[in-house]
């Protein structure tokens, strides 16, 4: 079996049930190198993951111009693939000296077109603004989003971090349905659960993306009195089923009708591999809330 496609209806556009993040990809033990990250998309390709999370500033602005590399050595990979890239963070340097956000049009229009440059690629799949910008202009975003889908140089738009509020605010004067909000969900930041967030996708038939779903490897590496009791309680599943503990964890995720889409930030091919396999270790609606609740500390109410 391989990772299903899930659909997003409002857009006529589908991408894999479980997405190949770039945040990590500099970072990578065995390089960096354009045969080591064909290796990487080729791994994910044979296991039906076909999309891949970027963002301007990952690997400090270099990962995209790797991943770009590694596409212009083996070109009949863009056929295959499909980019989701963000943008708004400005990180301090020469240039800027106080890290902040920036989502006026210009930079936005900049920002995807440098994203282009370094992708060596025609079009992006899907653009992300990556934190919500406090002096954000929802009128001038929703304008340049317009402007950028009709030259061509993007097919959807939508946001990461966002609150509700800040969702439906930007949602309220862009016309189009906006793609998803990337959140940040795993069992020790459940909060996306309680604030409305994914209350939110399902009122608008949006899949929330989720990042950081193995809480930065705490399931791999447990070290507070809640880490331990929760990658306990998923051990103690994952034996029954004769599953290992990551894909417990994602089957966690795929429960919520929301339908979540887990990023993965592995550099380990055998990594990604173990967590296509999650779709083989369904888990009941008992097993969901015990995990939730040995993560919380405390059951529901």
């Amino acid at each position: 079996m391989k990772v299903p496609q899930i659909e997003f209806p409002k857009h006529k556009f589908s991408i894999s049930r479980l997405v190949y993040g770039m945040w990590r990809l500099h970072e990578d033990k065995e390089g960096t190198s354009p045969e080591r990250i064909i290796k990487k998309i080729e791994t994910c390709l044979s296991l039906g993951i076909d999309t891949f999370d970027h963002a301007d500033i990952y690997g400090n602005f270099e990962n995209e111009k790797l991943f770009g590399h590694a596409l212009a050595k083996l070109p009949s990979l863009k056929s295959k693939i499909k980019i989701i890239t963000k943008t708004g963070i400005q990180v301090p340097g020469s240039k800027f000296p106080t890290k902040h956000y920036n989502t006026s049009k210009e930079h936005i229009r900049y920002s995807v077109e440098r994203s282009l440059r370094k992708l060596q690629v025609e079009k992006l799949d899907v653009v992300l603004i990556h934190r919500p910008d406090p002096l954000m202009n929802p009128y001038e975003l929703a304008d340049i989003f317009e402007n950028l889908i009709t030259e061509g140089k993007v097919n959807h738009f939508g946001v990461s971090n966002f609150t509700p509020s800040q969702f439906q605010m930007l949602q309220s004067v862009y016309r189009k349905p906006l793609f998803t909000n990337q959140v940040e969900f795993h069992p020790f930041h459940t909060e996306p659960l309680f604030n409305g967030t994914f209350d939110q996708m399902l009122e608008h038939k949006i899949h929330p993306m989720i990042w950081s779903p193995t809480g930065g490897g705490k399931i791999f590496t447990p070290k507070s009195e809640r880490e331990v009791a929760t990658v306990s309680k998923l051990k103690e599943i994952a034996k029954g089923y004769g599953c290992a503990v990551d894909q417990i964890l994602y089957s966690w995720f795929l429960n919520h009708p929301a339908g979540l889409v887990p990023i993965l930030g592995t550099n380990d091919p055998e990594r990604i591999q173990s967590a296509a396999e999650c779709f083989f270790c369904p888990i009941t609606r008992l097993e969901w809330f015990s995990i939730l609740e040995a993560a919380r500390g405390k059951e529901v109410a």
